[in-house]
Parts: structure tokens; sequence; C-alpha cells
């Protein structure tokens, strides 16, 4: 696949142009990519509301039954349930990697294997994430280890 950038004068709009023979998942993959790029989510921080982006999100995490999405420093909860979020965005790199939390693929440094089956994702921002041994091997598909 060729990628070509073009620059364009400030007045006109800027746009993404894929050309294909036929959509296939590589290139669903790419829209849904580029259309997240520029989605912002609801955050509430006590009686604050924050327009979030979503690729400035890092994880969602179940807790109490409440949704909070963790990012570099901030953590804001979500109004949303998160099997709302995982059907949503589980097309736009976010990953069920437990029971409670929904990772961003594009958000961990390196993966490495932990006891009993497990793997523990680190996180660009020096967090750690626990992925669940059942959801280990789709972990392992998406990103081409097996």
């Amino acid at each position: 696949m060729r990628v070509r950038v073009e620059n364009i004068k400030n007045r006109e709009e800027e746009q993404v142009l894929i050309r294909c023979c036929k959509v296939n998942d590589e290139v669903l993959e790419i829209v849904n990519f580029v259309k997240s790029k520029n989605e912002l989510l609801t955050g509430y921080d006590n009686s604050q509301i924050y327009q979030v982006s979503l690729r400035d999100i890092y994880y969602f995490e179940g807790v109490d039954n409440k949704v909070y999405a963790y990012l570099r420093s901030n953590v804001y909860e979500m109004k949303s349930k998160l099997y709302e979020l995982e059907e949503l965005y589980q097309k736009r790199q976010f990953f069920r990697c437990s029971k409670s939390v929904l990772v961003n693929l594009l958000k961990i440094e390196c993966v490495k294997p932990a006891l009993n089956g497990r793997f523990t994702a680190n996180l660009l921002n020096g967090e750690q994430i626990i992925i669940s041994r059942q959801y280990v091997p789709e972990l392992k598909k998406l990103l081409q280890l097996s």
C-alpha cells in the first residue's frame, strides 16, 4: 500500500482519501482509526464537565458500577457502561483485556507474559494493566503474535 501526503492551503478543508479495489478489513480499520482521531467524549470530574479526546484515553475501567477513563495524568468518570464503550470502540483500537478494563492498543508500550497464563501490558504513561487469561488469545491475534 502506498501512502501519499499532500500539503494544502490553510483555508482548504483537510480530508483523507482512500483509493482501493475492495473495502476489506484493513481499509475499514484505517477508516475507523481516522474517524477516532477527532472523536470527543464527555467526562466528569467532581462537578465539572470536560471534553475528552478518544485518542488521549489509555483505558476505561469499571469500578463499583461506575466507568472511568484514564488519560496520561487525569481520570474522568464516564456516564456510559463499559459494555457500551466496548461496542462503540472495539473497532477503534480498544480491546477488552479483563472483565472490568478496555485498553487502547495504541497506548501499549509492551506486553509480557505474567503468572497463570495472564499477560501484563505496560502503557506509555507508566501504568501496568493485567490481561486476563481468557483474553490473551484474542490479544495475540490482534498483535499478530500467534
